[in-house]
Parts: structure tokens; sequence; C-alpha cells
């Protein structure tokens, strides 16, 4: 079972190969690396490779969806995803 903690942002530790990155994506992976995460929620493909480098799993918001669909969690993840194209 896969559960989400979220955390307020704090002054983490800074990597410099998160330079790249956009503020929250960074923010995010500093706070993974320093709670120990099993997983970082990040959809972007430089995000994703980073975060991969570091070591941390990291799954997106697709991959929540089926996870969720998969758990009964939701009704549809087609209905989902649509609702998600809809809002930008």
């Amino acid at each position: 079972m896969v559960t989400l903690q979220i955390v307020d942002h704090k002054n983490y530790p800074r990597n410099s190969l998160l330079l790249s990155l956009d503020e929250g994506e960074k923010h995010t992976l500093e706070a993974a690396l320093f709670h120990q995460a099993d997983y970082v929620i990040i959809d972007e493909k430089l995000g994703r490779n980073l975060a991969k480098c570091l070591g941390l799993n990291v799954i997106g918001t697709l991959g929540i969806l089926l996870k969720a669909k998969q758990q009964n969690k939701i009704l549809s993840f087609v209905d989902c995803v649509k609702g998600m194209q809809k809002r930008g």
C-alpha cells in the first residue's frame, strides 16, 4: 500500500545537481533526500532522471492514478486523466 506524506518547505541541504531544476522540483527532491522517501512524485523528464541518479524511486501522476485504480480508490482511471487534461 502506498501512503503519501506532504511536508512543509524547509531549508533542506542543497545539492548542486538540482540547480537546473525549477523551484518546485528542486524542493521536492531535496525533501525526498532529507526524509529518505520511498518514492518521489515527479512528471518532468529532467527531474525524473536526476531523482533516479540520486537513488530515488520515481513515480509520476499517472502511476499514482494507476495504483489508486488497482486499489479501488478511484472509479475510473480514464475519467481522472480526462479531468486533469481539462484543468490543464
